[in-house]
């Protein structure tokens, strides 16, 4: 309950910093290879929409969930805005296919996740795994932007390529890993194609 009231705060007072309102050029590009084909698509951690919407406008049907209510609202207006047909559920990522989260329905041929898994806490990553490993089809994509390790407000956020490997391990594969930096610090880009289960 506190998290969700601490992810709400920043939309109270504008835009927060980590919800740009563009959509990278990796996603672009990637959608546009044409290496995946339009199907159903999720936004874990979608802000105010602009990727889920991106992806709309491409064709896919999409789900996405935050969980910052206010977001959320935004997130339905803008797609209203743009005369685009997206789902948005408030929720937190790792209960995304069960029973506790938000109705999002069947598996999904395309995840992407651009700032939401490296400001889950360490111990509850394993569960954020385990989400992927619910509501990504075999065969399917997951694309990731993620922090390198660093402090936010006094406490441990982000994590390295190591780590995000060890987390997916067996279930999925790597197609590609791409460093950059972000306010001084190392940030990464991953794509990730969920193995077949005769595979894992």
């Amino acid at each position: 309950m506190i998290s969700r009231i601490l992810w709400n705060l920043p939309y109270l007072f504008g835009q927060p910093r980590w919800d740009t309102g563009v959509t990278p050029p990796e996603l672009i590009e990637f959608v546009e290879s044409g290496a995946v084909a339009p199907g159903r698509a999720l936004d874990v951690g979608c802000g105010t929409g602009t990727n889920a919407i991106y992806l709309a406008k491409h064709g896919f049907e999409v789900v996405g969930t935050d969980i910052a209510q206010l977001a959320v609202r935004r997130a339905r207006r803008k797609a209203r805005d743009a005369g685009t047909s997206v789902s948005f559920y408030a929720g937190e990522a790792i209960k995304l296919g069960t029973s506790a989260g938000p109705p999002i329905g069947g598996v999904f041929d395309m995840a992407v996740d651009i700032g939401c898994f490296h400001a889950i806490q360490s111990g509850r990553r394993p569960a954020y795994g385990a989400m992927l490993r619910r509501v990504l089809r075999e065969g399917g994509y997951y694309l990731l932007y993620a922090w390198g390790p660093r402090k936010l407000l006094g406490r441990a956020v982000g994590l390295n390529p190591d780590e995000t490997e060890a987390l997916l391990a067996g279930d999925f594969e790597r197609c590609w890993i791409r460093g950059g930096e972000e306010e001084g610090s190392p940030s990464y880009w991953y794509l990730f194609k969920r193995r077949p289960s005769w595979v894992s």
